[in-house]
């Protein structure tokens, strides 16, 4: 059984331990020297061939940067790429195909953009061996027999013509410069780039520079600009990063419109009910984070999301979740929670630098209740729930205590986790609790001894999470919490702010762009509309059902649900569900019951 070890170079700190590692080793002990301590790096180089798996090495590194696993023998023929040694693998590849969308989905840290890059011939595969870095034929050779085979031989020789979307949007200001129209005007091949930005809502900044969009407006100017190359594949990470729901979906359309034309495209998205609306067939990635990660064969979109929720792939007989991810079918009614009122607002307006004004309709928050607001980015979410704070301070209402996550968290200094978060939770830190319910599903751990300046986005919002969840507090305000997360950190997001507010008594806020997250935490919805950057409005608070109905009648999207595990799914805007939901208004979704009898009456 083949064994890899992996050592992350990020939490290895050889000059602020004493080689625990080495020296604990009973192996090393009896003069086999299974572990090594490069001079050059002054880091432990861990021999697989010598490791006997025991595990005492990765118990005695105080930094917990250590990670051994056996893996099915048969693939040890299958790594696709490393990583350096002790670095992390990738196995297998999925295939791309013409007039499909191939979508991936997995945790953050199993290779997908690794894959990506693969794909994109940005990087050429090493096939794991780390010494004798492999031709361009050798991988040719080394997908004998598959599809890939030909993909290799037609991309490395130039006949075929790859676009790729970087994940890291907030990067392109760094390398290009000048207005946004001529840099479209620039890339454009197909004669498409006005089309897509009047689509894509970019009309109005084409006369901008570059360093003067934010993230929104510069992932659409990267998808604008990668649609109107002239490409037979097109590759897409995470396109619905900074982007509100209206937008996403829009993205959505253009990319499946590429695969309707007869090009192949690949999608990594986290956003379960936009990679479900996207793509044709989808990938599953699993493994351990940041030491190896698997890609499974093609499934439909339905199965294969299906598949990843359940934690377990029939066909490889490999359970990767030891419990299955189920939503609620139905929402809870809110008329249940009329009788524990816990804080209500007045109707008011908030002017914010004399260019936009936000009108709020008066509203009431409950015990146990968690409201959803949903709506464009610049319609006024953040607007309204800073001016909550500002109201119950003012108001004097010492008894409410708050807890506030903002949108952004921004490090400061050289502040490491562990510091950063017990300055501000005190106690709490050390508590069973803690470590229970919030460290261990958001794996603090391993970041403690890290700076703050020094984490990802995933890294730094999984921090600000926990941090605002862990204070005892009557109203939690959650601004986009479940950005730069992965699916499962976003549904573990959701049914912890559900089990907090329902243990504590409390009511929280949640803005969300993310309607599979939104339907799985809240209880209530308020919708945001108007003009972006002039006006909003923001509606009461009402039932789920209501809410999305009055959203997504505006976005002319219909939901359904999945019978199997309870989440939302976007309908196609050609199918007989859409067309039949909007005859009868239920763009949510049709109550299972009904939708059941739909589908054997057809």
């Amino acid at each position: 059984m083949p064994r890899i070890a992996v050592v992350d170079k990020d939490l290895c700190k050889p000059k602020e331990c004493y080689r625990e590692c080495f020296r604990f080793c009973p192996l090393v002990k009896n003069k086999v020297m299974a572990i090594e301590i490069n001079e050059e790096l002054q880091r432990p180089m861990i021999k697989e061939n010598l490791c006997v798996g025991c595990g005492i090495c990765i118990k005695k590194c105080p930094f917990s940067a250590i990670t051994i696993v056996n893996l099915p023998e048969e693939l040890e023929r299958e790594c696709v790429h490393q990583y350096g040694a002790n670095g992390f693998r990738l196995y297998r590849l999925p295939p791309p195909r013409k007039g499909h969308v191939l979508g991936l989905i997995g945790p953050n840290g199993t290779g997908k953009t690794t894959i990506l890059r693969i794909l994109a011939g940005d990087l050429v595969p090493n096939l794991g061996n780390i010494e004798l870095r492999p031709t361009k034929d050798d991988v040719v050779r080394f997908f004998a027999g598959t599809e890939l085979q030909s993909y290799f031989r037609a991309l490395y020789s130039g006949r075929l013509r790859v676009v790729h979307k970087i994940q890291y949007v907030d990067v392109i200001p760094k390398y290009i410069k000048g207005a946004v129209k001529d840099l479209l005007a620039k890339v454009d091949e197909r004669g498409l780039w006005k089309d897509l930005a009047k689509e894509l809502d970019l009309v109005d900044v084409i006369d901008r520079e570059v360093s003067a969009l934010c993230g929104g407006e510069l992932q659409r100017l990267a998808i604008i600009a990668a649609c109107s190359r002239e490409a037979d594949v097109y590759i897409f990470d995470e396109p619905a990063s900074y982007l509100d729901v209206m937008q996403r979906l829009k993205v959505s359309k253009v990319i499946r419109s590429l695969s309707q034309e007869g090009k192949a495209v690949v999608v990594a998205e986290h956003d379960l009910a936009i990679l479900d609306y996207v793509s044709d067939k989808v990938c599953i990635m699993y493994g351990k984070p940041g030491a190896y990660g698997i890609a499974s064969q093609p499934y439909g979109v339905r199965v294969g999301i299906n598949i990843y929720l359940d934690g377990y792939i029939p066909g490889e007989n490999v359970r990767f979740r030891e419990e299955p991810i189920r939503f609620r079918l139905r929402p809870r009614p809110r008329e249940s929670l009329s009788g524990n009122e816990l804080f209500s607002w007045p109707s008011f307006k908030v002017e914010v630098g004399g260019v936009f004004e936000l009108t709020v309709n008066q509203g009431v928050v409950h015990e146990g209740e968690v409201i959803g607001i949903l709506g464009p980015n610049g319609i006024g979410k953040t607007t309204f729930v800073r001016s909550l704070l500002e109201r119950i301070s003012k108001e004097g209402k010492s008894e409410i205590k708050l807890s506030y996550k903002p949108q952004y968290l921004t490090p400061e200094g050289d502040e490491v986790v562990y510091d950063y978060l017990s300055r501000n939770l005190g106690g709490v830190l050390s508590s069973s609790w803690f470590k229970s319910e919030i460290c261990q599903p958001f794996m603090l751990e391993h970041l403690f001894d890290r700076k703050l300046s020094s984490l990802s986005g995933g890294e730094l919002q999984r921090v600000s999470i926990a941090c605002a969840l862990a204070r005892e507090a009557d109203i939690y305000l959650l601004d986009e919490p479940s950005a730069y997360l992965d699916v499962e950190q976003r549904l573990i997001m959701a049914k912890l702010v559900r089990k907090i507010v329902d243990e504590r008594k409390a009511a929280a806020f949640v803005v969300e762009h993310d309607v599979v997250v939104m339907d799985a935490v809240a209880d209530s919805i308020m919708v945001f509309s108007g003009r972006p950057g002039v006006y909003g409005i923001a509606s009461s608070p009402t039932d789920l059902r209501s809410g999305f109905n009055v959203f997504l009648r505006e976005v002319d999207v219909t939901f359904r649900r999945d019978l199997h595990s309870g989440r939302v799914r976007i309908n196609k805007p050609d199918s007989y569900l859409h067309r039949k939901q909007k005859s009868i208004g239920e763009y949510y979704y049709i109550p299972e019951r009904e939708e059941a009898e739909e589908k054997e009456g057809r």
